[in-house]
């Protein structure tokens, strides 16, 4: 089965990412693809080789490269949500992440993390959410993040729990070691019980903000 041969949505699926981003690596020739006809295909095991490949050849440097929350994240750019739905949520999330100089295109942001969100749920559990895309609109790796007043309960949690903490990632496509480590970062901070107690209960962006700055 390891020659089957996959469509941009299932490659887009597999490696957790949007069609549109996998339709530009194979127009720009960055990921083993072929034209059948009109349309795109790839064959796994390239694809899977080809993942290995880029995971494997991240410098020391890039390995090296520490998350500094500063660096990324400001007070103005942390959100008290009032909304319900999953959809509204992300879109006031998105438009507050749009506030940033790094990000240049502001309805691809919407777009591409609702597009996102739609092939496969990112919320990890214990009340979490990360929605996270990589755009050639985006200068650099940056953030915003949304405590909600009630939990939303559409999030198709991978433990059927509501979501009331969002960490919203987007970065530039030549990221993704940065991108990949701050994802980590982020999902194992919040995964501490007394910390995400803390965010939850903070009346101010820049109590949360502080919070995270003293975090481990």
């Amino acid at each position: 089965m390891e020659d089957d041969i996959l469509t941009i949505e299932e490659v887009a699926k597999y490696l957790r990412v949007s069609d549109r981003t996998v339709y530009d690596w194979a127009q720009k020739g960055e990921i083993p693809a072929g034209k059948i006809g009109t349309v795109w295909r790839f064959k796994k095991s390239e694809v899977e080789n080809w993942v290995n490949a880029r995971l494997s050849s991240a410098s020391n440097k890039e390995n090296e490269i520490q998350v500094q929350i500063k660096n990324i994240l400001s007070p103005d750019r942390i959100i008290f949500i009032s909304q319900t739905t999953k959809h509204d949520a992300l879109v006031e999330l998105a438009d507050a992440l749009a506030t940033a100089p790094q990000i240049k295109n502001e309805s691809e942001l919407t777009q591409e993390i609702l597009k996102r969100e739609e092939l496969m749920s990112t919320a990890i559990g214990c009340g979490i959410a990360v929605p996270h895309v990589r755009l050639s609109s985006v200068t650099d790796l940056v953030m915003a993040i949304g405590i909600c007043k009630k939990p939303i309960e559409d999030f198709q949690s991978i433990d059927d729990q509501p979501v009331n903490l969002l960490f919203m990632i987007a970065a530039a496509y030549n990221q993704h070691s940065y991108y990949l480590k701050t994802i980590s970062n982020f999902s194992v901070k919040f995964k501490n019980e007394e910390l995400r107690k803390q965010i939850l209960n903070s009346s101010s962006a820049l109590e949360v903000y502080n919070l995270l700055l003293n975090s481990k």
